[in-house]
Parts: structure tokens; sequence; C-alpha cells
């Protein structure tokens, strides 16, 4: 059934939905349906945190391996380090570049260029013969990491406000939901399964097992370009063209993203929750076979572990930062923020103080299900900073991960263990404590203010100049109308048409 009512309306993708939808705030998404996988919604839900958890997959599925490529050529812990913060702080650049070509060219078309891309350097993992070489590589393959900005910037087109941080959390915990896979299918599954294949011969086995992601990362980077959104109205090009979208200045959109103070605080914050996955990430599986004894297969395994708790955990952030935030408020969020940090900072200290196999085991347990709660929060935060330069904020801010990992994977290389994680869980503690220093426009902060009820999320609209804006006014106008089906359904006219 459709209501007419006279009135024109602007060009879109698709008139219904299966998801409701709140039109005040651009046709975003207020639930979540994870076992839907509808466009334009539910399907950009689903491809962003695959193609996330793949991209992952291919960051670190040489982390594994690294015991075995030290042996193979003869290298020093400094080179299998230094090797490791080259293909995390690579990934700094990406981000602050990916996030202000999301707010332009959205994510869609992102994710598959930097996972074409990345795939590339991943399947000749074979050819590395030097610790320069193994740096370089891992230089190229770090570029996969940039495609965290393209995934919370997606679901943040897609979800209203209220439930952005749960949205937010899921997608970015299933997607680091890689870097723990890897370990154990790389390290305990398709490494021994390639040494069958070779005759037990350990460096052909770790020359070739990377062409397996390779090549599902290339194939996963091409499919999502064909099968989803760039935002619920539709894709980037098509909106711009029909009027439904103004030009977007990367430039301005990064400016305006890196003049808020509060961009920085949360790049602080995230250098010590995600800055401190990717280093547990390089350190972990290396960390129990040096300092437990153990084999290469075993000490891959112990080390997915850590990443296994995204399954859940960074979602819990998330969600229990939305709960908050609708009791409380801005300031529901800031207090999930710091506790979680805090709690992660004292994990830390607690497990650089642990003797045994089995204690550090628990440990690591609880200690990653705070590091990945107070990611989820983090990124329950971003979209409010400043909604129309959100693809640039997210992008600092992810950076700040990279960043914070670089920092502690210097302490890593050049200090012990125990010296590295008590310096690691003093800078978390310390950063938990710049919550009080984040003020939010129209929302409340740690310690004081109220939130606005009457603010409503704005579209992105940072003009590349006023005649685009002239020219948006002049295609809204003249565009043909359609009618919209108020009963749902989530068919797309134009996919009806064709």
């Amino acid at each position: 059934m459709e209501v007419h009512t006279g009135a024109p309306q602007e060009i879109k993708k698709y008139n219904s939905y299966v998801v409701s939808v709140d039109p005040d705030q651009d046709d975003k998404a207020t639930e979540i349906k994870l076992c839907s996988f509808s466009r334009p919604h539910m399907r950009a839900f689903h491809c962003s945190w695959w193609c996330f958890f793949i991209a992952f997959f291919i960051w670190f599925a040489i982390a594994p391996l690294l015991s075995e490529i030290k042996e193979t050529l003869d290298l020093t812990k400094q080179e299998v380090w230094t090797s490791s913060i080259v293909g995390v702080g690579g990934t700094i650049f990406m981000r602050f570049v990916l996030g202000p070509a999301c707010d332009k060219y959205g994510a869609r078309v992102l994710f598959t260029v930097v996972l074409c891309s990345a795939s590339i350097p991943t399947a000749m993992t074979g050819l590395v013969n030097s610790a320069t070489g193994l740096a370089i590589l891992r230089l190229f393959i770090g570029i996969a990491g940039g495609t965290f900005v393209m995934c919370q910037y997606w679901t943040s087109r897609m979800f209203t406000r209220e439930v952005v941080g749960t949205a937010n959390a899921l997608v970015g915990g299933w997607g680091n939901l890689g870097g723990g896979v890897t370990q154990i299918v790389m390290g305990s599954v398709l490494f021994p399964l390639f040494k069958v294949f070779f005759d037990d011969d350990a460096e052909k086995a770790w020359r070739t097992v990377s062409i397996v992601p390779a090549v599902v990362a290339f194939s996963s980077g091409l499919v999502v370009y064909f099968i989803s959104d760039d935002a619920p109205k539709g894709n980037y090009k098509e909106m711009k063209k029909n009027g439904t979208m103004p030009e977007v200045s990367a430039a301005d959109s990064f400016r305006q993203g890196a003049l808020n103070l509060n961009t920085w605080i949360l790049f602080i914050q995230y250098a010590c929750c995600f800055g401190v996955e990717l280093t547990m990430n390089n350190a972990a599986a290396l960390y129990f076979r040096e300092e437990f004894n153990q084999s290469t297969e075993s000490a891959a395994a112990i080390a997915s572990i850590f990443g296994w708790m995204n399954l859940f955990a960074r979602g819990l952030g998330g969600f229990a930062s939305d709960k908050l935030n609708a009791k409380m408020g801005m300031r529901g969020r800031l207090i999930a923020q710091t506790l979680f940090l805090a709690v992660e900072g004292g994990m830390v200290l607690i497990f650089a103080n642990s003797s045994s196999l089995g204690g550090s085991i628990i440990i690591m347990v609880a200690f990653s299900v705070f590091v990945q709660a107070a990611e989820g929060s983090t990124y329950g935060i971003v979209p409010y900073v400043d909604p129309p330069a959100t693809g640039s904020i997210a992008g600092i801010v992810g950076a700040g991960g990279n960043t914070g990992a670089v920092g502690f994977g210097l302490g890593f290389r050049q200090l012990s263990y125990k010296s590295a994680f008590i310096i690691m869980g003093c800078a978390i503690l310390a950063s938990s404590g710049l919550s009080v220093l984040i003020y939010i426009k129209g929302c409340s902060s740690l310690l004081c203010g109220s939130d606005d009820i009457e603010a409503k999320d704005t579209p992105l609209s940072i003009p590349e100049a006023e005649e685009d804006l002239a020219l948006a006014a002049t295609y809204t106008k003249s565009a043909p109308t359609k009618q919209a089906n108020v009963y749902g359904g989530g068919d797309s006219d134009w996919e009806a048409e064709a």
C-alpha cells in the first residue's frame, strides 16, 4: 500500500526497508537484526565486519609464523620486532588518509581497493629472504589495517545514534576476531597441514601458506563492491548525481575533525586499548613460546584466545555504552569508557607479574575482555564528536590504535617482557583519567552539564564549494518524485525495474 501526500520526495534507492529507520537521521536504522542480510542496512553491517575480519586475518597471518621465519632467516629479536612495528606503523598513515576519503567516496569502494591491494603482498610472503625484506613486506601488508576506518564509518552511516555504539562495537569486534582466528588457523591448522604436504619441511610450509588468505581477501574485496550500498539512500555516486548528497571535500573534513580536541583525547585512549590488542597479536605467540617453552603450534593456539574474546567483548563494550547512554546520556558513555580502561590497565599489571602458564592464560583472557570492551565504548563516542566529519574522526582515532602499538612495540623490542607490560599497564591507567577532559557540544561531560535532547543527527555536508550546494538544490527541485512505501518490505525499486 502506498500513501500519496502530494509532496515531492527525494530520490533514493530504497523506498522501504526491512528494519525500522529514523527519517530525521538520514534513514538510518534504529534496530539491529543480526539474522538479516537485507539491503542496505544489514547488508552493510555484515559486509563491514567480514571485510575487516579478513583484512585483520591477512594483516596478522604472518604473526604465528614468526618463530619459524626467525629461525630460517637467522633473525634477532630486535629484527623481528622491527618488522612488527613497521607492520602496524605503516597503517597510521593509511588511517589518516582513509578517514576523509570515507567522507568523500564511502566505505564500500575503499574496502575493495584496500583488500585487493593488501592481498598481493600477503601472497608474496614466501619471497622474503632478509630482515629488511620482512619489514618491507609487512609495511605493505599493513595497509589492510586501514580497513578499520571503513568498518566503523559504514555502520555509523547506517545506524542511528541510539544503537550505533552497539553496531560499531559488533562489527569492530567480529572484525578484530580475525586476529585470533589467524593465530589458530595459520599457526595450528594450515601451517601443520602444509608441512605434511611438503614432507615436514617447515620452510616450504611458511613460504606458501599465506597464499590461501590472500586469495580469500582479494575475492572478498571484489564481491563486496557489487552486493552492498554506501548509505541508506544509495551509493554516493548516484546520491551526488541526484542531488541527495552534496560533494564533500576530504581536506575540509579532515581539518574539521583534526581541530576538535575530543578527537585527540580519544586518539590517546584508543592507543591504550586497540594499541594493546595489536601489540598482543604480535607478541603473544612469541611470549608463550619463549617464556613458557611452548611449541609453535601450542603458542599460536594460546595466543589466539586473546583475539577470540572479540566474539563478544567489544560488542559488550558498545552495548554497555548504549545502555548507559539511554539512562545517563553522554555521561554514561564516558563512565563506561573510564571504567573499562582502568580495569584493563590493572589487569595488564597483574599479567606482567604472573609466573605460571595457567595463571597467565586466565589473566590474559580477563584483560582481553576489558581491552576490547574499551575499544567498543570508544567508538560509541566517536559518532557524537562531530557528525559531518565522522569519517575523518574515525580515521584519526583509529590511527591512535596503531600509534599505541608502535610505542608499545618499541618497549617490547628493547626491554624485557615484564618491564614492557608494566609500562603498558601504567600508560593505560593514565589514559583512563583523560575522560574528564571530553566535552562534546550538546552533550554532558563526565563531571557536569546535561544533554541537549533536541539534538538530531545531521547528514554529511562538507561542501567543496558554494556552487556545489546550489547545484545540489537545483537537482533536488528538478528531480522526479517517488512515493514511499510506509509498510516496509526492503526490495529496491531499482532492483525491481532491473
